[in-house]
C-alpha cells in the first residue's frame, strides 16, 4: 500500500481539536514550523492555522524514507502527516503526534529559506514581509482573537434583533469634516472614501428601527501614533427612539459581551500572547460613568500632583496622554459623557440643560488604550441641523437627503462606532495597532 493510500485511510483533523482523538491515528495537513534533532529522534513542530503540535519520529519506528523525509524538511515546507495522538502533559497543548507517515507537498529550498527566523527582526523588515509574518504563532493568535471579536459583535446584535445594513464606501461628503478625506474621481464628480457609515445607517434606522453596519472606513490623517491606521474596520449600531442614557447602556453591554466571549473561546490565544487574563476578567458592568467636567477635574488633579505636564483647560478635546491618565484611574472601561459641542461633530444633539454641551459619550479602554467607542444622540431638529451644517461650512447640497430624515418623521435616535483594531489591540495587550489587521495601511505603509 502506498503512503498516500495509507494517509487517506485516517480522519483529517485540525490541531486545535487533536485532544479529542487521543489514542487514535489521524492525519494533519499543514506546514513545518520548527524542528530539532536528538540522535535517532526527530521532533518536528507542525502548524495548520489552528495551533501547533509537536511530532515525534523515532528512526526505529518508521520506514527509512519517512525518517529521511522529515529530517530533510525545511521551515514552512508544506506537509500531510499521519500519526498516533498521544497525551503528554510536557508537550505544548498537552498532546504529541507519533509520526508514522509523511507526504511532502512542497519543500522550501535551502538556498532560499523562509525569511522570518526565530531571531529578532526589525519592525520594517517584518512589515515588508507581512504576508509571511502572519504565519508566526503570535500573529495567528491575534487574528484568531480578531475573528472572535467580530463573531461576538454579530452574535450580540443578532440576539437583539438588529438588522445589518451596509452603507456605501463612496460618499459625496464627509461625516465629520473635510480635512481627513481621501478623494476619489467618480466619473465627472468628486467622491470620497467613507469616514463612517453613520449618516446612512441613520436612514436605515428610520426604516428598520435598530440596525448596525460593519465595514472599512478611511481617515487621511498624517498620524504616526500607535493608535492610528488610515484604513480600519468599524462596527456602528444605530437605534430609533434611543437617547443618551440608553446608548451608554448599549455600549456597556456590547463591550462586556465581547470580552466575555473572547475569554470563553480564545483564552488559550490570549495566554499565548502573554495577556494578563485577570485584567480582562474585571471588565464587567457597571462601568464607571463620568461627565466631561469630572474628567477635566481628574486631569487637573493629575497636573497638580505632577503626573501630567500641562494643565488641561476646560473646552478642549482629550489627547492620548489625557485619555491614558483618565483610564488609568479605573480597572474597567470608563464612559465619559457630555463633551463641549465645539469639539464634537455637527450632528450631535445639544444637552437641553446646557446647550454648550453635546449629548455624546466616549468609552475609554483601561491600561492606556484610549477611546474604543465614540457615540452620541443625534440631532432631531431640522432647523438646528441646518444651522450646524452652515456653522461647520459644509456643502448644504450634499446633506439634503440627510436633512430629509428630520422632515419626515424625525425621532430621537442614537448610535456609536467602535473601531475593531483598537479593540483587538486592547484585548490582546498589543503595543501598536499595526498587528491587529492582516495588512495594515499606515502613513508610510501601502505594501504589501
Amino acid at each position: 500500500m502506498s503512503t498516500q493510500a495509507q494517509i487517506s485511510n485516517f480522519p483529517v483533523v485540525r490541531i486545535d481539536a487533536i485532544g479529542r482523538h487521543s489514542g487514535e491515528i489521524v492525519t494533519l495537513r499543514g506546514w513545518l514550523y520548527n524542528k530539532r534533532e536528538s540522535g535517532k529522534l526527530l521532533f518536528p513542530i507542525f502548524r495548520d492555522g489552528s495551533g501547533l503540535v509537536q511530532g515525534v519520529v523515532a528512526k526505529s519506528a518508521v520506514a527509512p524514507e519517512v525518517f529521511e523525509a522529515v529530517k530533510a524538511l525545511t521551515d514552512e515546507s508544506s506537509v500531510i502527516v499521519t500519526g498516533k495522538v498521544r497525551a503528554d502533559q510536557r508537550a505544548p497543548g498537552g498532546y504529541e503526534l507519533d509520526v508514522q507517515h509523511v507526504e511532502v507537498v512542497q519543500r522550501v529550498a535551502e538556498n532560499d529559506p523562509f525569511p522570518i527566523t526565530r531571531k529578532e527582526h526589525g519592525v520594517d523588515f517584518l512589515m515588508e514581509h507581512r504576508h509571511l509574518w502572519l504565519r508566526t504563532p503570535r500573529q495567528a493568535a491575534i487574528l484568531r482573537v480578531r475573528s472572535e471579536i467580530e463573531k461576538a459583535m454579530h452574535d450580540f446584535f443578532d440576539a437583539r434583533d438588529f438588522i445589518r445594513t451596509d452603507p456605501p464606501i463612496l460618499t459625496p461628503a464627509a461625516c465629520e469634516g473635510t480635512s481627513t478625506l481621501f478623494p476619489v474621481e467618480y466619473f465627472d464628480e468628486q467622491a470620497f472614501l467613507t469616514q463612517s457609515g453613520q449618516l446612512y445607517i441613520e436612514a436605515t434606522a428610520m426604516a428598520l428601527g435598530r440596525v448596525y453596519s460593519f465595514g472599512p472606513t478611511f481617515r487621511a490623517e498624517k498620524s504616526k501614533t500607535r493608535r492610528h491606521l488610515t484604513e480600519f474596520w468599524m462596527v456602528e449600531p444605530e437605534v430609533a427612539y434611543l437617547e443618551l442614557d440608553g446608548l451608554m447602556d448599549l455600549a456597556e453591554e456590547f463591550i462586556s459581551h465581547i470580552v466575555a466571549q473572547v475569554l470563553a473561546r480564545r483564552r488559550t490565544d490570549l495566554e499565548a500572547l502573554g495577556r494578563e487574563i485577570a485584567r480582562l476578567e474585571a471588565v464587567k458592568p457597571p462601568f464607571p460613568r463620568i461627565s466631561y467636567d469630572q474628567a477635566v477635574g481628574l486631569l487637573q488633579e493629575g497636573h497638580a500632583k505632577g503626573a501630567l505636564e500641562a494643565r488641561f483647560e476646560w473646552g478642549g478635546d482629550f489627547g492620548s496622554p489625557d485619555e491614558t491618565y483618565i483610564s488609568a484611574q479605573f480597572d474597567r472601561p470608563v464612559i465619559i459623557h457630555r463633551y463641549p459641542a465645539q469639539v464634537k461633530a455637527f450632528y450631535m444633539e445639544p444637552d437641553p440643560r446646557r446647550p454648550e454641551l453635546a449629548l455624546c459619550c466616549d468609552v475609554l479602554a483601561p491600561e492606556g488604550y484610549g477611546e474604543i467607542i465614540g457615540g452620541s444622540q443625534r440631532m432631531a431638529s431640522y432647523e438646528l441641523l441646518v444651522q450646524r451644517i452652515r456653522e461647520h461650512n459644509l456643502p448644504m447640497e450634499a446633506f439634503q437627503w440627510y436633512l430629509d430624515l428630520r422632515k419626515y418623521g424625525s425621532v430621537p435616535h442614537s448610535g456609536f462606532g467602535m473601531g475593531i483594531e483598537r479593540a483587538v489591540a486592547w484585548l490582546c495587550g498589543l503595543e501598536h495597532v499595526r498587528e491587529t489587521i492582516p495588512f495594515a495601511r499606515m502613513l508610510y505603509r501601502l505594501y504589501p
